[in-house]
């Protein structure tokens, strides 16, 4: 090797403003794949972004133009949210195309601020027969993907973070039923405010 120039190049770990690593989501990677992640997901894990930080995303991870970034960084308050789902919207766009991020954004929008029940929120399928015979609730939220255990799932519930169609839920040893689908013939399961899952019979 003697004579050889070697070349290498570094860049910043990139953190948040809290010093946490980019890249890991409460649940895991934040994945580029959508069959690993969801259009959906993804938009949600941006529209998540510390106020701090909402700013310096728009610049790194975006192409609007810098006098939009400057007006979006000025915004303070409730209207901070307003930046956050333009970030979510542009990187999603950017990774699964505008019309994804479209949608994602609007799904966003009727599940939280219409309440009303997105049919483009994440989905899993389940076969009819095993709702028909009874699942665990425990079982069904990994399925779900919404815990990686029945011992993850049992300490959200002991914690008060799920509920099922809406309506909190106490009791681990819970079993759901064809009883518990809704008008659009899914069961919603929620982890805290942000994270929702449709099961759908088939």
């Amino acid at each position: 090797m003697e004579g050889v120039q070697l070349f290498a190049m570094t860049t910043p770990l990139l953190t948040t403003s809290s010093g946490a690593k980019m890249g890991k989501s409460a649940s895991g990677a934040v994945w580029l794949d959508g069959d690993m992640l969801s259009p959906y997901e993804f938009w949600q894990y941006w529209r998540n972004t510390e106020d701090a930080d909402v700013g310096r995303f728009l610049k790194l991870y975006t192409t609007l133009p810098l006098d939009e970034v400057a007006r979006l960084e000025k915004l303070g308050g409730s209207e901070i949210n307003e930046a956050k789902k333009v970030l979510a919207t542009e990187i999603t766009a950017m990774l699964h195309g505008r019309d994804a991020a479209e949608t994602a954004s609007e799904t966003a929008r009727k599940t939280f601020e219409e309440g009303a029940l997105a049919d483009t929120l994440p989905s899993v399928e389940v076969a009819k027969s095993d709702i028909e015979a009874g699942i665990g609730i425990l079982a069904l939220f990994v399925t779900a993907g919404l815990a990686g255990s029945n011992g993850e799932a049992r300490r959200h519930i002991q914690g008060g973070a799920v509920r099922v169609n809406d309506q909190p839920l106490t009791d681990d040893r819970r079993v759901v039923t064809l009883q518990d689908l809704g008008p659009e013939g899914v069961v919603k399961l929620s982890l805290g405010k942000k994270k929702h899952v449709l099961v759908r019979p088939v």
